[in-house]
């Protein structure tokens, strides 16, 4: 049995990463401050007794008593509307946060995964969008504290990684979706689906033209499981390469919903991305990845996560 730290462990992601353990039979420490996580993520995985949960934040110091043989650093606001109103927040665990992340995978010799973002590409130049490129960031735009402290987190991992020999991956995500996400999240597909449900008109900003590439939730645990298996110590993007218009997402959730919501379009954010597409070849070379969950079917169970929201109670409270 191998124990798996994850920071992060009651997000989105980083609960499904945590039950993924779970099933495979290992042991799970999950670390978290419920900044934006939650404790409903989490509070079904209780039943099994090789799972520990810490309330901590990973800006402060922290000592485990135990072997550790990985740590997947999964802790930050991800969405845009989390880190502008927690800038400060965003920038201190991509920054502190991941350097204590960093130095406890030191002391226990274990692996680290990092959570790393399409967001350090920017508004890309080069499409669809290759490990090799350096990307396209406004470093002190709205969107500049999540990208700069992901592009920071990944240099001092990499750092780590030749000046300590430390076991480095760095997983770079692009837009993921599915169940435990926040009514309130703020990204496209948990607001298309709550106002579809709801019906209200559906945000879209600027055309609808700008594109996306999302992938279910299930598929995306399995290529970072995938990751952390793996001898590559370089950056691996994640997501699935079917693109489509954020229009066009819009229009499948309401038909999805067979709701009678129509379109609100709305002024499109500073220094929003204008495409986003993966080039996903190296992850299904080296990985033997590949996202299998069609997109229409993610969107239902979505749909269906969202639609019992209202009834869902927490098992268990800090």
């Amino acid at each position: 049995m191998k124990t798996i730290l994850i920071t992060g462990g009651a997000g989105f992601i980083g609960s499904h990463l945590c039950e993924l353990f779970l099933k495979k039979g290992e042991r799970v420490i999950c670390l978290d401050n419920f900044l934006t996580g939650s404790i409903e993520n989490i509070s079904h995985l209780r039943k099994y007794e090789q799972f520990t949960f810490i309330h901590h934040d990973i800006c402060n110091y922290i000592s485990i008593d135990e072997k550790v043989d990985a740590i997947l650093h999964f802790a930050s606001p991800a969405s845009p509307a989390d880190y502008q109103r927690l800038p400060i927040q965003t920038l201190k665990v991509g920054s502190i946060g991941t350097h204590n992340a960093l130095g406890l995978a030191k002391s226990k010799k274990a692996a680290f995964v990092l959570a790393s973002t399409s967001e350090v590409y920017g508004d890309p130049l080069v499409h669809p969008q290759p490990e090799s490129y350096w990307g396209n960031v406004n470093p002190v735009g709205p969107r500049g504290v999540y990208d700069e402290a992901k592009r920071f987190a990944e240099a001092m991992a990499l750092a780590y990684h030749r000046y300590h020999g430390l076991d480095v991956k760095i997983a770079r995500i692009f837009n993921t979706f599915g169940p435990r996400m926040r009514k309130d999240d703020g990204r496209a597909i948990p607001n298309f689906i709550n106002q579809a449900l709801e019906g209200k008109p559906l945000t879209v900003f600027g055309s609808g033209k700008q594109t996306r590439s999302v992938c279910y939730i299930d598929d995306m645990v399995l290529g970072i499981s995938a990751l952390l298996e793996s001898d590559l110590n370089e950056p691996i993007n994640l997501g699935n390469s079917c693109e489509m218009t954020v229009l066009e997402l819009a229009q499948m959730i309401i038909e999805l919903t067979n709701s009678k919501s129509t379109i609100d379009f709305q002024d499109l954010p500073v220094d929003d991305p204008r495409v986003r597409q993966p080039d996903t070849r190296k992850a299904e070379k080296l990985l033997a990845w590949k996202p299998q969950v069609r997109i229409r079917d993610g969107i239902l169970k979505s749909i269906n996560y969202f639609k019992t929201l209202k009834t869902a109670e927490p098992l268990f409270h800090i």
